[in-house]
């Protein structure tokens, strides 16, 4: 059997982490199992789906290194959900209803107070054609619905294992509006048949909504996909995502300088039992992926995490990985430059600052002016290399008799202007003799 999954994100705002967890289960699944992702835009919302956001979600899957295999817009299948509709209809299955809102959330008050479920009471199936024409000359005009069994719906979730889905205990569906849209159920299950999708990998938010969706699969004629519900997205305190985090965008932690695999590993590890750790490929990712290591427990999203993996990322890169972003960042100082500074930076960019260390000019710190004094007197001449410091030290201690922190924090606070960062053997001969006297001496350089 071919394996098949699809992403299907709405063009009506730009893709989030949460977003990007469910294309990154998929993707994970089919790179696994040697199977294919259909990017599926869910267009169907015309007044607030816009090319600009479906642009964006198209660029920032690609910026994530996340490939599909066939691509379809169901803005284009209208036609296709039509026909669809009309098979309900005359099997008895897709209804008219004439309520209002007001109307229904009265019942549902009702129903309430009289300790019933609020569930739809399919007053609408009792209406003549006599009733129905004179709702309709009225102006009301009907929605539509999918006309439950009310049978029991199972299925073996692929991370929530057995599960089952009483369709008695639900309203039946809203399929249509009264203005003819198309919600989001009938055109998914529709093109979930048309494109043979084996496979549907989504939050456990949508789990009742499979129970609706097994009915309409089996309705149409269609093989019911294996389903896999996993836990959604928290924060770092357990709490449900602050607003600024759930909808954080894949653009915007490309601005802020995160690696895309990254974004990936992380997504990937969180709630599972794998620990969090930097990975250089979707293949490796893909390789360690289990539907069985995912807990029940909700993933846990930490920025200070996600900062973490970056950096253990980084530091794994070699120079020709990142030269050309170096460059563009007005930071490339050549292999021995980024050497040194590579076990120092959480984000890209912050080479900036280590580039600028290098090359000035600084502010040098000298809180004792007499050392830093005779630390320059005793400054080799000409040009440095990685064995260049140790002598610089030894010289310096043999004149001043500092040693321990005392020798060595001085000298890094004049020759960067900070009291941490990259191993001054490495770094002091990107700074050379002139600056290094000029600092030592307390001038800006």
């Amino acid at each position: 059997m071919s394996i098949r999954l699809r992403f299907a994100p709405s063009p009506t705002g730009r893709i989030h982490v949460g977003n990007v967890r469910t294309a990154l289960m998929n993707w994970l699944f089919a790179v696994r199992e040697g199977g294919q992702v259909l990017l599926r835009i869910d267009d169907t919302d015309i007044a607030r789906s816009t090319k600009e956001f479906e642009q964006s979600i198209v660029d920032d899957l690609a910026w994530l290194g996340l490939p599909w295999s066939e691509r379809a817009n169901q803005s284009h299948r209208f036609d296709v959900y039509e026909k669809a509709a009309e098979k309900l209809k005359a099997a008895g299955l897709l209804y008219p209803c004439y309520e209002t809102e007001d109307e229904l959330d009265r019942k549902r008050k009702i129903a309430q107070a009289t300790n019933k479920p609020p569930i739809y009471d399919r007053a609408a199936l009792k209406l003549t054609d006599a009733d129905r024409s004179k709702l309709e000359a009225e102006g009301r005009r009907a929605h539509w619905r999918f006309k439950l069994s009310g049978a029991r719906k199972d299925w073996v979730d692929l991370v929530r294992g057995p599960q089952s889905i009483d369709t008695g205990s639900l309203s039946d569906p809203v399929l249509i509006r009264e203005d003819g849209a198309f919600l989001y159920t009938l055109p998914s299950v529709v093109d979930d048949i048309d494109f043979k999708i084996t496979h549907i990998v989504r939050g456990e938010d949508h789990v009742t909504n499979s129970g609706v969706q097994i009915e309409i699969f089996e309705a149409l004629g269609g093989d019911v996909p294996a389903f896999g519900h996993f836990p959604l997205l928290v924060g770092a305190d357990g709490n449900a995502l602050s607003k600024r985090i759930g909808s954080l965008g894949v653009s915007e932690l490309a601005t802020e300088g995160y690696e895309p695999m990254t974004i990936l590993s992380h997504l990937a590890k969180i709630g599972t039992s794998d620990p969090v750790e930097a990975r250089t490929s979707l293949e490796q990712l893909a390789s360690e992926f289990a539907f069985e290591k995912i807990g029940r427990a909700p993933a846990r999203f930490d920025p200070e995490e996600l900062k973490r993996v970056n950096a253990a990322l980084l530091h794994q890169y070699e120079y020709t990985t990142v030269k050309e972003r170096l460059a563009k960042l007005g930071a490339d100082k050549g292999e021995a430059f980024w050497n040194a500074v590579r076990a120092n930076l959480v984000l890209l960019p912050d080479v900036q600052e280590w580039a600028k260390i290098v090359d000035g000019p600084i502010a040098p710190v000298v809180q004792d002016a007499e050392f830093a004094q005779a630390a320059a007197e005793v400054l080799p001449s000409g040009a440095y290399d990685t064995t260049t410091w140790s002598a610089f030290t030894n010289a310096v201690k043999e004149k001043t008799g500092a040693k321990g922190k005392a020798l060595f924090m001085p000298l890094r606070q004049a020759l960067t202007g900070m009291d941490h960062g990259p191993e001054m053997a490495a770094l002091f001969p990107l700074i050379g003799e002139e600056r290094a006297r000029k600092r030592l001496l307390g001038q800006s350089a």
